[in-house]
């Protein structure tokens, strides 16, 4: 199967938040990273943007939502109201990760799991068989523009021998550093779905960085 695109709107223009998303209407996914300044050194956004994306996105297009976020159970039901399609939540960041999952699942979204570059792999067994979602973050999550962490590809490619051998059909999902530099290598290793931001958001706009990740995998 194609290899999906998820665009980080983190890194568009929010003066043009409306124009900004329907520049990126072709890729099957829109990457939402909300952070507290808690569990991460950074805030981002919250429920109104999350909104204003639900309005500006294609119609079919997933509204994927990362929780950078502690204690994420609190808002679980507020980002599915705002039009979380998927809801992502980090292992470190909740003491009952099940919970949470299975909270995601009860409000009618698609569930995600994700761990930060120094969580061991393992943390994430216990949740594998119950996920639509992993997440392997390829740099440490609160910032944009970050350099991709090299260690990143052999940890896709041992969750992808995890999620092959349990016959699962979860999405194996990569954030951090992606572009047409790593992409093809991202997705030999197993990566099914690709965040990219400011590789996609560049100076000449959205679509044409959306077109450049797609050539860059043989798509364009």
């Amino acid at each position: 199967m194609p290899v999906k695109l998820a665009p980080s709107i983190l890194a568009c223009d929010f003066t043009r938040l409306g124009d900004e998303v329907s520049a990126v209407h072709e890729a099957e996914y829109l990457h939402v990273d909300v952070m507290d300044g808690m569990f991460v050194p950074n805030i981002s956004f919250g429920l109104p943007i999350l909104a204003a994306t639900r309005r500006a996105a294609a119609p079919g297009q997933i509204i994927d939502v990362h929780l950078m976020i502690q204690q994420p159970e609190r808002y679980l039901a507020d980002f599915a109201a705002a039009g979380a399609d998927s809801i992502t939540v980090h292992v470190e960041a909740t003491a009952h990760l099940h919970r949470a999952i299975q909270m995601i699942h009860g409000l009618g979204c698609r569930a995600g799991v994700v761990l930060n570059p120094g969580t061991a792999l393992e943390t994430l067994r216990p949740v594998l068989q119950g996920v639509d979602l992993v997440l392997v973050m390829s740099v440490n999550p609160g910032f944009g523009a970050q350099q991709f962490i090299p260690s990143a590809l052999e940890r896709v490619r041992t969750v992808r021998g995890w999620l092959d051998e349990l016959g699962s059909a979860a999405e194996l999902q990569v954030d951090g550093g992606v572009g047409p530099g790593n992409a093809q290598s991202l997705v030999d290793a197993g990566a099914s779905v690709l965040v990219a931001g400011s590789s996609v958001y560049g100076a000449d706009g959205g679509a044409a960085g959306l077109t450049r990740l797609r050539a860059s995998l043989g798509e364009a």
